[in-house]
């Protein structure tokens, strides 16, 4: 019933919306069409729903990283595990994830049971509290090592991910941006740095590798290098990017020498599209290459390792 349920929406949304919604609803309907959660909390009087992954090695005598994993607008929690494929890599090295889901609210106030992270001021500090009271929550309920928090996401939920390392930099050791969608012309309220790694498609076509208004979104997005070079200015940063070519058709720039171990990290992928390096294969017509030549969730796994909160 359910099901049929959210048919009927989908069917409105491409009336209501058009084209775009098509696309959407394509991704939808491409094996994830499941909203699963296991868990909630209220936060700002709202129920807010979450979906949880503990190993089977999880020790409650031993502190435990957690990564906050961020879902693309439109989508849920459910979709974000199946794309970027964080519970077995929290299998094998013992750490616990979670996928919260959005606000609900999808572009113009329209609803259909998809999420959305939205970055203005009055919604931010509210998605930002619940993921604390999130992480509260998780801390009273498992040893988490606090100084092991990080916090990554694709596209809308990307862009959500470095916004909570400018509102939770006491809380957030890293972050990981996947396509992210980072709203043009918004600044960090804490300038604290935060170290950040980075995957883009240089031929992303909805979050624009050279930014721009993007076809879904009532906003425009930051030149992805452009944001790059600022986010290692706020991390004071010394001198530019070493860059190399780590694959056929991916580059990575490193910004290093950066106050309290904050470095930048910044993979293009060539070809690359709206996608998950590494990761679940969405329909090539829809959102471009997925290039396997990399992982982003292991590189990013790396990069958490190797930068625990000061």
């Amino acid at each position: 019933m359910q099901h049929r349920w959210k048919k009927i929406v989908l069917r409105a949304l491409l009336i209501v919306i058009g084209v775009p919604a098509l696309l959407i609803a394509a991704i939808l309907a491409w094996g994830y069409f499941a909203d699963t959660t296991n868990g909630s909390i209220v936060s700002s009087g709202i129920t807010r729903r979450y979906l949880l992954y503990v190993p089977r090695s999880y020790d409650r005598t031993k502190a435990t990283p957690l990564v906050i994993s961020l879902h693309p607008a439109a989508t849920w929690g459910a979709f974000e595990r199946n794309v970027s494929g964080w519970n077995e890599l929290a299998e094998q090295h013992g750490f616990i994830v979670v996928y919260p889901n959005g606000s609900g609210a999808f572009f113009g106030g329209f609803s259909a049971g998809q999420h959305v992270w939205p970055q203005g001021q009055q919604s931010l500090p509210r998605d930002a509290k619940f993921i604390s009271g999130l992480i509260d929550k998780l801390e009273r309920e498992y040893n988490i090592d606090a100084k092991r928090i990080y916090a990554d996401g694709m596209s809308n939920g990307g862009g959500m991910a470095y916004a909570l390392s400018c509102e939770l930099p006491d809380r957030i050791a890293a972050v990981g941006v996947v396509a992210g969608a980072v709203e043009s012309g918004k600044n960090c309220r804490d300038t604290r740095p935060v170290p950040v790694i980075v995957f883009h498609g240089a031929a992303d076509k909805f979050a624009a590798y050279e930014g721009g208004k993007p076809a879904i979104a009532p906003v425009r997005l930051e030149n992805i290098p452009d944001w790059i070079a600022r986010v290692a200015r706020r991390n004071q940063c010394r001198g530019g990017a070493s860059e190399s070519r780590v694959s056929t058709n991916v580059r990575r720039a490193v910004y290093s020498g950066c106050t309290e171990n904050a470095d930048v990290v910044f993979y293009t992928i060539e070809g690359g599209g709206h996608t998950w390096p590494g990761g679940k294969h969405l329909p090539r017509w829809l959102v471009g290459h997925t290039t396997d030549e990399i992982s982003a969730s292991g590189l990013m796994w790396e990069f958490y390792q190797e930068h625990p909160r000061k």
